[in-house]
């Protein structure tokens, strides 16, 4: 299986992007280590879609952005040439079905916890702040980013209530705009650019990135046989 990846990096840090995978990512002190750890990626994020993982992977770096941003901290703001492309009907309603089961997976790891205020994970500041420990801190976090993705493409959302519910009615004012399949790519805050397909895939990477935080976290807080593996991590 070929899998066509978008690299973005700041000096030696580095972030893979699967382009053909929304939202499936791998990071490391090099281009190298990310290579290496993508086909691992891969193998879980098929787990999670509860598809056959493949035999061989094979992998192309398609599109590089060299960036300023704290890529060592999960900061992005790479548009793929590939989200610049309209949507068929078929695609959105796929990648929002991805979009959607992220969120409530999300939702149900979260509920998972016995104490969602507990965290054995030391307190730890980057450029951006305090980064969330417990499992509250990483759910808030994480659902509120919905009103600020949407907004970037002109779509009028908010965060109130679930990470769930919130980004289900994102989507529903998303297609009462006119043409929404193909609307331009549009430059945002910060002078990043975005399109409805960079959404979609934001919505999922960013999803996974504090799924994994939040799992790892709870691992090691609560232990294994507390915290359900709904994403496929450990395995």
């Amino acid at each position: 299986m070929k899998i066509y990846c978008v690299w973005e990096h700041n000096g030696d840090d580095s972030i893979l992007y699967a382009d053909n995978f929304a939202g499936a990512f791998s990071r490391g002190a090099s281009k190298e280590e990310a290579i290496r750890k993508m086909p691992e990626e891969i193998r879980r994020f098929r787990l999670w879609l509860r598809e056959a993982p493949f035999d061989d992977y094979e992998i192309e770096i398609v599109q590089e952005k060299e960036s300023d941003l704290q890529i060592r901290d999960a900061d992005s703001d790479v548009l793929f040439a590939t989200e610049k492309e309209p949507l068929s009907a078929e695609e959105y309603q796929y990648l929002k079905s991805l979009a959607l089961k992220s969120a409530e997976d999300f939702y149900s790891l979260y509920s998972s916890f016995p104490d969602k205020h507990k965290s054995a994970l030391p307190f730890r500041k980057t450029f951006y702040g305090s980064v969330p420990r417990t499992a509250e801190e990483i759910y808030q976090h994480t659902k509120n980013v919905n009103e600020y993705y949407f907004s970037e493409i002109g779509v009028e959302a908010d965060n109130e209530g679930s990470i769930v519910s919130c980004r289900a009615k994102g989507f529903e004012a998303l297609e009462s705009v006119p043409g929404y399949l193909s609307l331009e790519t549009v430059t945002g805050s910060y002078d990043e650019q975005w399109s409805v397909r960079k959404v979609l895939r934001r919505f999922i990477w960013h999803d996974r990135i504090h799924a994994k935080a939040m799992y790892r976290m709870g691992v090691r807080t609560f232990g294994a046989d507390v915290i359900p593996d709904i994403y496929g991590f450990a395995r």
